[in-house]
């Protein structure tokens, strides 16, 4: 199927025109997606993903649950391993908890509808419009590149940091209860590493805490390079689904062996 196809099948083209980023109506939608994503540090594409292409991924992570790696661990923030020459309280030492189903890229069916998608140059060259990066690579990680995630009740992805500026998600199916994601914009940045800041978040502040609101089919960039962030526990009888589509700026871009053995139980390499 051409990439012109897989678009039309999977994406709402009359409320998001990604195959048409030269006309006037597509350099509109982008600029607006620029403007959102500058001033909140989000863009949410609210039904971005047909209802029947959502619906297939539901069904597919219920198809192949058998595939999916089950982690319940702790890690840094940071995801690096615990600097003890700190107090125990530091966000360097401190350790948080994440327990999730992670299916892997290679696991994923090469039909699922958001993974052909995910594949297409259409989709890649819309993400580099809206974050002004050019050239713009799908990931290199046989394992991370495009992921789906299930949280099942009682799970939760703990809070961190992103080892790269910015990610891509959808969601498939929201938890009945909890499973939100949250996160504090700007907590630190390039020039400051504000610990005692996110201290303060790790020991409870909520006070400059953002909820992103996401429906089935939403498609949200985030840049989670300095904006600490979680999803909270889940509850109610149903697992919260998602994906993360993963770009960056060079063509290699893999995770590192303690961020992959943590979420998929083995390495890329």
């Amino acid at each position: 199927m051409t990439d012109s196809a897989v678009l039309a099948e999977v994406v709402d083209l009359d409320r998001y025109p990604i195959h048409e980023l030269d006309s006037e109506r597509g350099r509109a939608f982008v600029e607006a997606c620029q403007r959102e994503l500058d001033e909140t540090g989000v863009c949410a594409l609210d039904g971005f993903i047909r209802p029947a292409a959502v619906a297939r991924m539901v069904e597919l992570a219920g198809e192949i649950a058998d595939q999916a790696w089950p982690t319940d661990r702790s890690h840094t923030i940071y995801f690096t391993e615990p600097d003890t020459s700190v107090d125990d309280g530091h966000p360097l030492r401190r350790e948080v908890r994440s327990a999730k189903h992670g299916y892997a890229y290679d696991r994923i069916p090469t039909d699922a509808p958001v993974r052909r998608l995910y594949e297409s140059d259409e989709l890649t060259a819309f993400i580099a419009a809206v974050l002004r990066k050019d050239p713009l690579y799908r990931s290199a990680d046989p394992l991370d590149a495009f992921q789906v995630t299930a949280f099942h009740p009682g799970e939760e992805l703990g809070w961190h940091f992103d080892n790269s500026e910015f990610s891509m998600t959808v969601m498939y199916q929201p938890a009945e209860e909890g499973g939100e994601f949250v996160y504090v914009p700007r907590l630190r940045s390039e020039a400051d590493d504000n610990h005692e800041g996110i201290r303060r978040v790790l020991d409870g502040d909520e006070s400059d805490l953002v909820t992103l609101p996401s429906g089935p089919g939403s498609l949200a960039f985030f840049r989670g390079e300095h904006a600490l962030h979680r999803v909270t526990p889940v509850g109610g009888s149903r697992p919260r689904i998602n994906s993360v589509l993963t770009y960056g700026v060079r063509p290699d871009m893999r995770l590192s062996d303690l961020t992959s053995q943590i979420f998929y139980g083995r390495t890329s390499r």
